[in-house]
């Protein structure tokens, strides 16, 4: 008599190099949503609307990809729904509607800083619930990154005090906290493709309760809007909003987790904004102050810091 033994997957190979390298053309790519959303919201559309657009088409978009090239990754076990729920909800839904009612209630500087709050939640999720020491310099990392952050988004013009504002950046904090953490546990198991496709359609059908997709001005996408040096359609923007702010970047995020834990990667991610005000410079024509420059140096130096800690945290 012959036993048959199943052959156990193989181990997953981390790649350290290729992690930052992910998590870093993520940032750039998310970087590119402010610079590309400003004109289309100066038309005329809310917030609202353009996350709705944003995510419900990306989610589109993505499903029916992955349905021709890979619906293999789509499959999902009974256990893994809360998961996917979570990721949805946290990670793509209410981190995009949370940050757009802080903005619209305190300054935008104070919700930058707000949500990008996220990587002292999970080193805390980390350190508290999973009960694992992390380096003092990765502390002192963040420190860095953090008040870099805090000059680049300078947090001190038109501070006011707004309790649903701050609680809402809060809020934005906590989901993108979800997003590293979610997406970390989730890669483990899921291709990154699956995983993302599944979170834009949640999050696109969760957005869609505060636009619903039948009230949207399609007809205005037709019209022209300065952009740099160019005026191109309110369509042309939006296509570029849903593939290289929202699609591309989500995929080489998530991928990244598989290299990187949540607590490295998310401050790596800190640089978002330094790429997002280059962008915003080149493009939009509006300049860094020097005390932005300053704290784009001391992210990049805090960021830099932190992934010199990847081994110890991994």
């Amino acid at each position: 008599m012959t036993t048959e033994l199943s052959v156990a997957p193989p181990p997953r190979v981390i790649h350290r190099g290729r992690g930052l390298s992910l998590v870093l053309l993520a940032a750039v790519f998310f970087s590119t949503s402010g610079t590309l959303a400003k004109p289309v919201m100066g038309a005329g559309m809310t917030p609202e609307q353009v996350a709705v657009l944003r995510i419900g088409t990306a989610g589109v978009l993505l499903l029916i990809g992955t349905l021709v090239f890979a619906p293999h990754t789509l499959r999902v076990r009974r256990g893994e729904w809360p998961t996917l729920l979570g990721y949805g909800a946290l990670g793509v839904a209410g981190t995009q509607l949370l940050y757009f009612i802080a903005a619209e209630r305190i300054p935008v500087g104070i919700a930058i800083l707000l949500e990008f709050l996220s990587p002292v939640l999970i080193a805390l999720w980390v350190r508290v619930v999973r009960r694992k020491r992390l380096p003092r310099m990765l502390w002192f990392g963040m420190a860095v990154a953090v008040a870099g952050l805090a000059l680049v988004a300078q947090v001190w013009q038109g501070l006011r005090l707004d309790a649903i504002g701050l609680l809402a950046g809060i809020g934005a904090a906590l989901c993108s906290a979800g997003y590293f953490l979610l997406g970390e546990r989730a890669v483990a198991d899921r291709e990154p493709i699956g995983l993302v496709t599944w979170g834009m359609v949640i999050g696109g059908a969760l957005v869609s309760v505060t636009a619903p997709p039948w009230t949207l001005p399609m007809g205005m996408t037709g019209q022209t809007v300065p952009f740099g040096p160019w005026t191109p359609p309110l369509w042309l923007l939006l296509i570029g909003l849903v593939v290289l702010s929202t699609a591309i970047p989500y995929v080489t995020g998530i991928s990244a987790l598989r290299h990187l834990p949540a607590s490295v990667a998310s401050v790596v991610g800190l640089l978002e904004p330094v790429a997002a005000a280059a962008f915003a410079w080149a493009l939009l024509g509006e300049a860094l102050a020097w005390p932005q420059a300053v704290g784009a140096a001391l992210l990049l130096g805090g960021a830099y810091l932190v992934q010199r800690q990847t081994a110890a945290v991994a």
